[in-house]
């Protein structure tokens, strides 16, 4: 992408952060949550999910699983352009995230891994992101290397077709993983799930390895 159009594509994405903190009803009975947003579905899991270990791109370079061993890890599988279930997942894990100790916080990291590489770059993801929560980093990486990833953890997703104006929406599963200090798959909760109840299953993962 040209680098003259990145600041049009980025004051485009705050515009739609601001407008989803401030307008956005997540009761709302549109099926986009947007105003001419392509629709999208929520797909179930491809399989059960057996977790293992990856390497992606991050904001400060190459991030891998292996390497944050010691740490409680939340995954999450969407795309920036998403319009309504990702928002949803990245404000309950904000809120989960928030309710920890400073102390807690440390000992935790959460990732957001792009399912559309095509327009999620590194510098979309690392205004997109962080607007939820500074401790949640964006992932992306070859569409092999997201497939790979993806298919460690039965995610599903699947780009629709470009309508009139380019514009397509990716469907896609919308699990949140939780990734116990070993490095194992501890546990995977469904949207929608309370992020009371994510930020006691963060902790008991945390005391656990004590």
């Amino acid at each position: 992408m040209k680098k003259w159009l990145w600041p049009g594509l980025i004051a485009g994405l705050l515009g739609a952060l601001i407008w989803l903190a401030f307008f956005w009803d997540p009761t709302s009975s549109s099926p986009t949550g947007t105003p001419n947003s392509p629709p999208h579905r929520q797909l179930q899991l491809a399989e059960k999910p057996a977790g293992g270990d990856f390497t992606l791109n991050g904001p400060d370079g190459r991030v891998s699983l292996e390497a944050q061993r010691g740490k409680v890890v939340l995954l999450y599988f969407g795309y920036t352009f998403c319009p309504d279930i990702c928002p949803t997942t990245l404000s309950s894990m904000a809120q989960a995230l928030s309710a920890l100790s400073a102390e807690e916080l440390a000992r935790v990291r959460a990732y957001f891994i792009s399912v559309d590489p095509q327009r999620d770059t590194m510098d979309i993801l690392k205004v997109y992101v962080p607007f939820f929560h500074p401790a949640i980093s964006g992932l992306n990486g070859s569409p092999d290397e997201i497939a790979r990833v993806a298919a460690l953890y039965g995610a599903r997703y699947m780009k629709q077709k470009p309508d009139a104006y380019g514009l397509y929406s990716v469907d896609h599963s919308a699990s949140t993983y939780l990734v116990g200090t070993d490095g194992k798959l501890a546990d995977t909760l469904p949207h929608g799930h309370p992020a009371t109840d994510m930020t006691a299953r963060i902790r008991q993962l945390l005391k656990n390895s004590r």
